[in-house]
C-alpha cells in the first residue's frame, strides 16, 4: 500500500509517458530527464496517453517501489503537456488526483496549522 506520510514531495511528469517502461527506463527519465534524484524522498508519478492509468516511482531504503493505477471507467485529472519540467504537488492533490478528482479543489477546506490547544 502507498504510504505517502514519509514523502517529500510528489512530481507529476506533464503530458503522457509510454508506462511499458519498467523501474530502471523511469528512474533513467527522471534523472536525465527532470534532473532530479530519482533515489530521494519523493514520488514521480507518470500517466499514460488515455489518461486511464498511472504509474508511481519510490524509492524505499534499499530499492524502489513501483505502483500501478488502472481505472476501469473514467480517466485521471491530468496536467496538459505545456513544459518539460514536472509539476510539483502536495500530499493533499495526490489524494485528490488518485480519487479521480482535479488537482484544484475549490470547495475543500484550507490547510489549517494547529498553534496551541489552549
Amino acid at each position: 500500500m502507498l504510504n505517502i506520510n514519509s514523502v517529500d514531495r510528489v512530481y507529476l511528469a506533464r503530458g503522457s509517458t509510454d508506462l511499458r517502461k519498467s523501474i530502471d527506463g523511469l528512474a533513467i527519465l527522471v534523472k536525465e530527464g527532470f534532473n532530479l534524484d530519482p533515489f530521494s524522498s519523493s514520488l514521480f508519478v507518470f500517466c499514460n496517453r488515455k489518461k486511464d492509468k498511472l504509474k508511481i516511482l519510490h524509492w524505499d531504503h534499499n530499492g524502489f517501489w513501483l505502483y500501478y493505477r488502472r481505472l476501469e471507467k473514467g480517466t485521471f485529472y491530468w496536467p496538459s503537456e505545456g513544459s518539460a519540467v514536472p509539476l510539483s504537488i502536495d500530499r493533499r492533490q495526490l489524494r485528490w488526483l488518485l480519487d479521480g478528482l482535479s488537482l484544484d479543489q475549490k470547495q475543500a477546506h484550507s490547510v489549517v496549522t494547529a498553534r496551541s490547544i489552549i
